[in-house]
């Protein structure tokens, strides 16, 4: 496992820190039933969210309140965003609801071809 950041208040700073997504085609958020929840692909508007939920999946056992804590730490500015203006970030707001007792999910990654 990737040992953690120490993240400061500015994403893009947080950003320069993690592990890239080059070799990513997306990933996936999968619930206790196996169901896939989420799904975040490696785009333009949607990197910076891939970054930091591949970047957990290397840190963490599972996408549990602690992750998620540390992922909205990671995520900086746009936390305090998120917070005010609910559905505008809803990777950042899956992110809250876990912090806030949600269900634990399993981040799977899917390798680009």
């Amino acid at each position: 496992m990737l040992s953690t950041i120490q993240p400061g208040p500015a994403f893009k700073d947080n950003l320069q820190q993690l592990p890239s997504i080059a070799d990513l085609q997306r990933i996936d958020l999968v619930d206790e039933t196996g169901a896939v929840v989420a799904e975040i692909e490696n785009k333009p508007g949607k990197q910076g969210s891939l970054a930091v939920y591949h970047y957990l999946k290397r840190c963490f056992p599972a996408l549990d309140a602690a992750a998620a804590e540390h992922g909205l730490a990671v995520f900086g500015e746009h936390t305090a965003d998120a917070r005010q203006r609910p559905g505008a970030h809803p990777n950042i707001d899956l992110l809250i609801a876990i912090a806030e007792g949600g269900a634990t999910l399993r981040i799977e990654t899917i390798a680009a071809h």
